[in-house]
């Protein structure tokens, strides 16, 4: 058996960027033949939150057992968790990660994939520990939580990586081939639409009923930063995305796979400006509108950015979900589907000569399209390339982790917090723009007006809505003890 001091010694060799000891190796002939790995040269993982999205992000981060699981925590081992159970047998297990980071000293790297207004706050108390952290998308519930992680992970010199794995899709090149020899020529639009939500959206949250809370779940620790109430039914595994206390709506759930593609391939920064309109739900209580507790049934979007290096004019990017979409170009063939299968989802990357056509990042992504003026055509490949789970996403993270943290780029990463960060940012920024379009106050006349209908004008650098300071509190949020960011 090892001793403590060789077990720390163990980790912080991993996290200072070694590989391989002839201390702590043995070579792998003598221990296993081909394909073993030393017990020495594994990373030892942990799950915070195991069950759905958190089986496969673990199963995957194990790389079919290359890597060893040590611990996983959720609020509900009855449920779905329990598959990670059974596939990990000799993992511990815990309710509470903030427990669990504590006693396992040994944890090298952890996967986090809980509802979004658990990330933040679990993220920076691993990384806090040392931890390297796969988090899912969006990265954090607000843009806030995002400026601090990634300079948190900068400053820390923690390897990290978003869950948003279309990023790995090795399709992704071609589009950005075609960005990058002018195929398109001046690029100033850019449109993104999703079927999201799938989920319950729209009205007011449903009434606690701590009655109904089922007898393994643990609330208390589900609902996390969040000031306490009792149980509210119908939120947990998966309605909680269209409520803002616990998620981000369909532009932190999809919006982070499919803004990815222009976002990345375009090399954008923050946006300057964001404006928005929603479908209405009439409200007896509101009059009109969807309930702010939650997010509407659908939105419109328009973020404004300034010209990059790849894109030499100022960008316009729409985004809008609810099924509504934009209408079919016409240099697409009318039979033709846009972005994926049955145009349900996608990207239009429109330029002075022609369009990009892609949704590479959705689960069965459809090739990429290259449609010009002229009547020429280019399309991708019918399948996509990579045969790993997910692309390979979890295993260049794993790999990452034994190379070590190097500068602001890690070893095969694609989506590392230097990355991600800003794109979370510019996703929420969207909802940011939503939850500003509710704002109420009272006229003269004793009812209450909407005034924050607007364009908003973003100081990137600084976090800042400059023309409406009421706009500024959806920045960031606040945080009940003890789970603070």
């Amino acid at each position: 058996m090892k001793s403590k001091k060789n077990n720390s010694s163990r980790r912080d060799f991993i996290k200072k960027g070694a590989i391989a000891s002839s201390f702590f190796v043995v070579p792998r002939h003598v221990l296993g033949g081909v394909g073993f790995t030393a017990p020495s040269d594994q990373l030892n993982l942990a799950a915070i939150g195991a069950g759905g999205k958190g089986a496969s992000d673990i199963r995957n981060a194990s790389v079919k057992g290359r890597e060893r699981v040590v611990a996983l925590c959720d609020v509900d081992f009855s449920g779905s968790a329990s598959s990670s159970v059974k596939a990990f047998p000799k993992a511990k297990l815990y309710a509470d990660y903030r427990e669990m980071l504590d006693k396992e000293k040994d944890i090298d790297a952890v996967t986090i994939s809980t509802p979004d207004h658990v990330h933040g706050p679990a993220a920076k108390y691993a990384m806090e520990r040392g931890v390297h952290v796969y988090v899912q998308k969006p990265m954090t519930h607000n843009i806030r939580e995002a400026r601090i992680l990634t300079e948190m992970a900068r400053d820390k010199k923690i390897v990290t990586q978003m869950g948003n794995q279309g990023g790995s899709n090795e399709l992704l090149g071609l589009v950005q081939k075609w960005v990058d020899s002018d195929a398109l020529g001046k690029i100033s639009k850019v449109q993104v639409w999703s079927n999201r939500p799938v989920w319950p959206q729209g009205n007011a949250m449903p009434e606690p009923n701590a009655s109904l809370k089922p007898k393994d779940f643990n609330w208390d620790l589900w609902l996390g930063p969040n000031e306490f109430k009792p149980f509210t039914p119908n939120m947990h595994p998966f309605n909680w995305r269209g409520w803002w206390d616990y998620g981000t709506g369909a532009l932190g759930d999809v919006g982070c796979h499919l803004i990815d593609i222009p976002f990345r391939t375009l090399n954008l920064k923050y946006p300057t400006a964001a404006e928005c309109s929603v479908a209405s739900i009439y409200s007896e209580m509101w009059n009109a509108d969807y309930h702010p507790e939650g997010c509407p049934p659908s939105s419109f979007i328009t973020l404004k950015f300034g010209a990059t290096a790849k894109s030499k004019s100022p960008i316009e990017l729409t985004w809008s979900d609810g099924g509504i979409r934009p209408s079919h170009p016409d240099i697409i063939p009318a039979n033709d589907d846009i972005g994926g299968k049955d145009s349900q989802n996608g990207v239009l990357i429109i330029g002075e000569k022609g369009i990009i056509s892609t949704n590479i990042n959705d689960s069965s992504p459809l090739m990429p399209k290259l449609y010009l003026n002229d009547g020429t055509t280019e399309f991708g490949p019918e399948v996509e390339k990579s045969d790993e789970p997910e692309y390979g996403h979890h295993r260049k993270w794993v790999d990452a982790c034994k190379a070590g943290f190097k500068s602001s780029e890690h070893l095969g990463l694609t989506s590392s917090f230097d990355y991600a960060g800003p794109m979370t940012e510019t996703v929420l920024m969207g909802n940011l723009a939503i939850r500003s379009y509710m704002l109420r106050k009272e006229n003269s006349k004793g009812k209450m007006d909407f005034f924050a209908r607007k364009k908003l004008l973003w100081d990137g650098e600084n976090m800042r809505i400059t023309n409406l300071e009421a706009a500024n509190q959806f920045v960031g949020r606040t945080y009940r003890k003890g789970w603070e960011v």
